[in-house]
C-alpha cells in the first residue's frame, strides 16, 4: 500500500531520507492493535519505497514507544484468542525489520519499552536523547520477553547483562545504555537532530549498494537467530498471557498498587 493509509505513523521526506514517526494516541505512543498491525507492514513498505535510501525511525511527542497499551492488554487477558491472533504480526515485525536492506537510524527521542525497545534496538544505529530511558519490562507485566527482546539484547550487551536486564525489567538511562553498548550515542536533546543528521550523512555519502548489501551480510546471523527463536518466544509469551499472575500484574499497575503474585 506504499506509505499511504497509515494511522499510527507520520512520514516526512528530506532528499533521499524518509522519517517515520510513531504517532499513536496517548502521551507515550503505546502499542495498540492498530500500531502492532502497522509495524508488521511498515518495514516492507519502506523497503519498496522508491524515493528513499535511508530511514529514520522516531516517535512524535515525548516518547519513542513506551510498551503496550493497557486496554489492549486487558482485552488479550480476557480473550487469549486475541493474543494468539497477532502472533504472525509479531513475527513479521522482527523479520521484516531485519530484512529491510535500507539503513535505518533510530532517533530515540524518549522512552522505549518492551516492543518499543525491541524495534529501536533492531535498527542499525541508535542515537538517543540523553534524557530517554530504554528497557524491556515484559516480566513486570507478567509476560515472557517474546517479541524479539530475547533475540537482540544478548547480541548487544552479552548474555549475563542481557539476562539481568530482561529478568528484572529494569529501565536504563540513555547514558548507561550507551556506556554498555546497547545504543550507539546518547546526546543532549538540543544535539539529537544534529547527531542523527551527521550519522545519516556519513552513511548516504557511500555507494547505495555497498551500504545495503553490507547491512544484509551483517544481519544474516540476526536473521538466523530470529528464525531459530521467534516461534518458541511467541509461544511462551502466549502461554504467559494466560497465567493468573499476568492478570494480577496488569491489574496492579492499572490500580497503582503492589502486586499480589501467587506463582500461578
Amino acid at each position: 500500500m506504499g506509505l499511504e493509509g497509515y494511522e499510527r505513523f507520520r512520514f516526512r521526506r528530506e532528499g533521499r531520507i524518509v522519517t517515520a514517526a510513531i504517532a499513536a494516541p496517548g502521551p507515550v505512543n503505546a502499542v495498540d492493535g492498530r500500531l502492532h498491525a502497522e509495524l508488521a507492514t511498515l518495514f516492507t513498505d519502506l523497503q519498496h519505497d522508491p524515493e528513499s535510501d535511508l530511514v529514520i525511525l522516531t516517535g512524535e511527542g515525548r516518547a519513542f514507544c513506551a510498551g503496550g497499551d493497557f486496554a489492549w492488554f486487558e482485552e488479550q487477558i480476557a480473550d487469549p484468542r486475541r493474543f494468539r491472533a497477532i502472533a504472525h504480526e509479531a513475527r513479521r515485525i522482527v523479520t521484516s525489520l531485519l530484512d529491510l536492506e535500507k539503513p535505518i537510524v533510530c532517533r530515540l527521542n524518549g522512552a522505549a519499552a518492551g516492543l518499543g525497545a525491541t524495534v529501536a534496538l533492531l535498527c542499525d544505529v541508535i542515537v538517543a536523547d540523553e534524557r530517554a530511558v530504554i528497557g524491556d519490562p515484559h516480566v513486570k507485566v507478567g509476560l515472557v520477553a517474546g517479541d524479539g527482546g530475547a533475540v537482540i539484547w544478548p547480541q548487544l550487551v552479552g548474555f549475563a547483562r542481557a539476562k539481568e536486564l530482561l529478568l528484572t525489567g529494569e529501565m536504563l538511562t540513555a547514558a548507561e545504555a550507551a556506556r554498555i553498548g546497547l545504543v550507539n550515542h546518547a546526546v543532549p536533546a538540543e544535539a539529537l537532530d544534529e547527531k542523527v543528521a551527521e550519522v545519516a550523512g556519513k552513511i548516504l555519502a557511500n555507494p547505495r549498494w555497498a551500504v545495503r548489501w553490507t547491512k544484509t551480510v551483517v544481519n544474516q546471523p540476526l536473521k538466523a537467530l530470529a528464525a531459530q527463536m521467534m516461534d518458541s518466544s511467541l509461544a511462551h509469551e502466549l502461554l504467559s498471557n494466560m497465567t493468573a499472575d499476568r492478570a494480577e500484574a496488569v491489574a496492579a499497575l492499572r490500580e497503582k498498587r503492589a502486586p499480589r503474585f501467587t506463582g500461578e
